[in-house]
C-alpha cells in the first residue's frame, strides 16, 4: 500500500469513527463524513437526525455545513469528502452542490439498505415524473415567486453559484 492509500483510508476510518460515536452516544444512524482539504480535515459530521430532530442533519450535510464555515466559503473546490457510506440523495445533492474535487464512501447503499436505512425508494422516486410520485407535488406558480428570479437577474453584485 503507497501513502497516498494509507492516507485515503485515515481518512475513511476517520468517518467511520464518527459514525460510531453518533451510534455509541444515541446522537443518530451509523453514518460519518469528514472533509479533507490540502492532505488534512477541515470538517467532520456525524448523523444527529434524532437527537436535533432535523432531517437534514446527516453526516455529509454536517461535514459540509462544518467545513465551509471554517474555510469561511460556500464551495468546497479542491476538496474531498469522505463518507463511511455511500450518501443518499439529499446528501449527494448536497456534495454536488458544495462542488468537492471528490467523494470517496465506505459502505454502500445495500449494506445501509440490510441495516434498514433503505433509501431506494427515494431515488425511485425522484426517476418517476412529478404526477407520478407518492408525495403529492402541485405547482403553485404566483407572480411574486417569478418576480423574485427578475430580482436576481438584474441584481449586479450577486454572487454566482
Amino acid at each position: 500500500m503507497d501513502n497516498e492509500d494509507s492516507e485515503k483510508q485515515h481518512f475513511m476510518k476517520r468517518a467511520a469513527e464518527l459514525a460510531v460515536y453518533a451510534v455509541e452516544n444515541g446522537l443518530g444512524g451509523p453514518f460519518g463524513a469528514v472533509v479533507v482539504k490540502d492532505g488534512r480535515i477541515v470538517g467532520e459530521g456525524f448523523n444527529q437526525v434524532t437527537s436535533s430532530n432535523d432531517p437534514t442533519a446527516h453526516a455529509e450535510v454536517m461535514a459540509i455545513r462544518d467545513a465551509c464555515k471554517k474555510l469561511g466559503t460556500f464551495q468546497l473546490n479542491g476538496c474531498e469528502i469522505y463518507s463511511s457510506c455511500e450518501p443518499c440523495p439529499m446528501c449527494l445533492g448536497a456534495v454536488y452542490w458544495a462542488r468537492p474535487a471528490k467523494l470517496y464512501y465506505g459502505s454502500g447503499r445495500e449494506d445501509a439498505a440490510k441495516a434498514g436505512f433503505d433509501d431506494a425508494f427515494i431515488y425511485d422516486e425522484i426517476a418517476l415524473p412529478v404526477c407520478e410520485r407518492k408525495l403529492p407535488v402541485v405547482s403553485l406558480p404566483l407572480r411574486e415567486t417569478l418576480n423574485v428570479f427578475k430580482l436576481w437577474e438584474k441584481k449586479a453584485n450577486k454572487i454566482e453559484y
